[in-house]
């Protein structure tokens, strides 16, 4: 255990000295500020109310879950395990008295953190912008619900990064794995829509379920099914990059 936490700890050090982190907080910013812009030009503009203190937060959710979120974590993952076996830094990394498990748990962990992190940034953001921009009175429940909202975000977008992990432990050109990435996550897209009735077996179709858990009336079938689904397909990933990973040449 202590072993994993050194190695936790030394993923998330490295991880606040990439330049990718502050790339993601000024790409986070501009797309609030730019949704926010676009919201009040249509509404002082058109006199369009589009959505309120408390909506706001929702827009650019809906928005950035199929967009940079993702993609974000893409990255992230990809330089966790491609950047090290590229740069040769990831015999250093095995060298330390840490099993390799232990080493790929910390990096997958690192990856959730991540994720969890430009979540909740993104939150903070899009509340202060909707309260500045788009006063209104709101009680404590809506802020819950925008909490809860972005927090139940993060599992299809953490296994969606687990495949990712699978990938670059298949590939070792960190440019390859991105590219092939972006084709499945349109690909899922795509067949999400198309077969509509099977969505929920296609990870992309999540993204979006977080609208099962602040709808009026919460339906807990349709969220335990996806639940267990997510579960499901993030245990099979986790184990078969673990796979992939140990059986790995330097």
């Amino acid at each position: 255990m202590d072993g994993f936490k050194a190695a936790f700890l030394n993923e998330l050090f490295k991880l606040q000295k990439k330049k990718k982190i502050v790339a993601t907080a000024v790409l986070s910013l501009l797309v609030v500020l730019v949704g926010q812009l676009a919201v009040s030009i249509v509404t002082f503009g058109f006199g369009l109310r589009l959505a309120g203190s408390m909506e706001f937060p929702f827009v650019v959710l809906s928005l950035l879950s199929y967009t940079l979120l993702p993609f974000f974590a893409a990255f992230v993952a990809i330089d966790a395990f491609c950047g090290e076996f590229s740069s040769n830094t990831m015999k250093l990394t095995l060298t330390r008295p840490v099993s390799r498990f232990g080493v790929y748990s910390a990096k997958v962990g690192m990856v959730g953190v991540f994720i969890l992190a430009n979540l909740l940034f993104v939150m903070v953001l899009a509340l202060v912008a909707g309260f500045l921009f788009n006063p209104a009175s709101e009680g404590i429940l809506s802020i819950v619900k925008v909490l809860v909202a972005y927090l139940v975000t993060w599992l299809p977008i953490f296994v969606f990064a687990l495949l990712v992990v699978v990938l670059a432990n298949v590939l070792r050109n960190g440019t390859a794995v991105f590219f092939l990435a972006v084709l499945l996550f349109f690909t899922f897209y795509f067949f999400s829509i198309v077969f509509s009735r099977y969505s929920g077996f296609f990870i992309t179709s999540s993204f979006d379920w977080y609208t099962l858990w602040i709808a009026d009336v919460i339906n807990w079938g349709k969220i335990l099914r996806q639940l267990f689904i997510l579960l499901g397909c993030g245990m099979m990933l986790f184990a078969a990059g673990y796979y992939l990973f140990e059986r790995k040449d330097l």
